[in-house]
């Protein structure tokens, strides 16, 4: 199983940004997939969830709004979207599948900055 991440990067507050994850070393268009995040001295935290089927979505409520998860089966990648961004969005990004267990990709870093 390989995840890896891309498209952080330095944004300033309003901004927006598209993470990528793409999957690999698995059947992707049959689990769920998700988007964590976690800032320096801070708990890793889920940040948006998506089905197998790409429906029923669910969101932090410090994103709602703001962050859209999609996926393309397709292209076994998982997408999050990031508009409206602020500061307190600065963080390292993660995108994880449970199979038998968690995968993690190695991450990816946004910083919304001024």
């Amino acid at each position: 199983v390989q995840l890896v991440e891309s498209g952080g990067g330095l944004v300033q507050p309003g901004g927006s940004l598209r993470l990528s994850c793409a999957a690999s070393g698995f059947t992707f268009s049959s689990y769920a997939m998700s988007w964590y995040r976690q800032a320096p001295g801070k708990e890793r935290e889920l940040v948006a969830a998506i089905p197998s089927t790409g429906s029923s979505t669910k969101y932090a409520d410090s994103v709602k709004g703001r962050f859209t998860i999609s996926r393309d089966n397709a292209k076994n990648t998982v997408y999050l979207q990031m508009n409206s961004l602020k500061p307190e969005d600065t963080a390292t990004y993660y995108c994880l599948v449970t199979l038998m267990r968690p995968f993690w990709g190695q991450g990816t870093q946004v910083t919304v900055s001024s």
